[in-house]
C-alpha cells in the first residue's frame, strides 16, 4: 500500500503481526493495544477439528498431524478437499466462540506450503470477508493481480533478531523502514514462570520484544518518524472493497 508522494500521509506503514493479538506500537494508545486480529489455521498439537477419519491424509501413522520436522511429508500427503475440510472447521469454531478475525494465515508454514493451499485460504478468506497475509513472492504477486494489498518490503520474524542489543536493533530498524507498506511479525511475552514453562527456548525472544514493543522509546520512535502502525484489520477493509 504505497504511498502517494505528493501526499502529505505518513512516510511508512508497518503491518505489526502479533502472535498474541494485535499492534503494541500505536502512539496513540496509553497502554499495549492486544486484540484478536487473525487465525493461523494451524496443524492443531491435539489434533484435528474435523472427523480423523475426514482427513486422514493430514495425520501421521499415530493419528495425530505431522510434527513440524515432517512438514515435507504432510505437503506431500495432504488432499486438497480434506485441507478445506479441517480448514473450515478451524474457521467454525473462531467465529461460534463470537470473535471477529481480520486475516487469515498458517502460523509457521509460509503462505500454505502450496499454491492450491493458498488459493484454497484466498477463497476462505472471501467467503468470510477476512484478509490473507502473503510471505513470499508469488503469493505477494497474487495478491497485487487482484489489486489488494500486499507487503512491499522483505518480512521480519522477530526470532531473527539477536537478544543481545535487541531494543538497539529495532529503534534501527524502525529508523530505516523504508516508504510503502512493510510487516514485522512480533512475539510480545511476559517474564514469568508460565511464560518459561509454556515457551522454554523462546521466552527471551518474547520478553524482549515486549519491553521494547510498549515502552516509551517504540511510541516515540513511531511518531517521530512517521509511521503508521496497522493490524490486518485495516487490511480487511480493503479486502472487503475489491470483493
Amino acid at each position: 500500500m504505497p504511498d502517494d508522494p505528493g501526499s502529505p500521509g505518513p512516510r511508512a506503514q508497518l503491518a505489526a503481526y502479533v502472535d498474541q493479538g494485535q499492534a503494541v506500537l500505536d502512539p496513540g494508545q496509553a497502554g499495549p493495544a492486544l486484540k484478536t486480529d487473525g487465525i493461523g489455521l494451524t496443524r492443531r498439537p491435539w489434533g484435528p477439528l474435523a472427523p480423523k477419519e475426514r482427513v486422514a491424509s493430514l495425520l501421521d501413522e499415530s493419528g495425530g498431524f505431522y510434527p513440524h520436522e515432517r512438514i515435507p511429508d504432510l505437503l506431500a500427503a495432504a488432499r486438497i478437499e480434506e485441507v478445506e475440510l479441517e480448514f473450515r472447521a478451524q474457521l467454525a469454531a473462531v467465529t461460534d466462540a463470537g470473535l471477529t478475525p481480520g486475516h487469515l494465515d498458517w502460523h509457521c508454514l509460509a503462505d500454505g506450503g502450496r499454491p492450491d493451499i493458498f488459493d484454497l485460504t484466498m477463497a476462505l478468506a472471501g467467503e468470510h470477508g477476512l484478509a490473507v497475509r502473503a510471505w513470499l513472492d508469488p503469493s505477494r504477486q497474487k495478491l497485487r493481480a487482484r489489486g489488494l494489498p500486499a507487503i512491499e518490503h522483505d518480512f521480519l520474524d522477530s526470532f531473527s533478531l539477536d537478544l543481545d542489543d535487541r531494543a538497539e536493533a529495532y529503534a534501527r530498524l524502525l529508523r530505516e523502514l523504508p516508504p510503502g507498506l512493510s510487516e514485522w511479525a512480533v512475539h510480545p511475552g511476559l517474564d514469568d514462570a508460565d511464560a518459561r514453562a509454556a515457551d522454554p527456548g523462546g521466552w527471551p525472544v518474547r520478553h524482549g520484544d515486549h519491553a521494547f514493543l510498549t515502552s516509551p522509546r517504540a511510541r516515540e520512535l513511531v511518531r517521530r518518524e512517521g509511521i503508521t502502525v496497522i493490524g490486518y484489520s485495516a487490511l480487511r477493509r480493503v479486502w472487503a472493497e475489491h470483493s
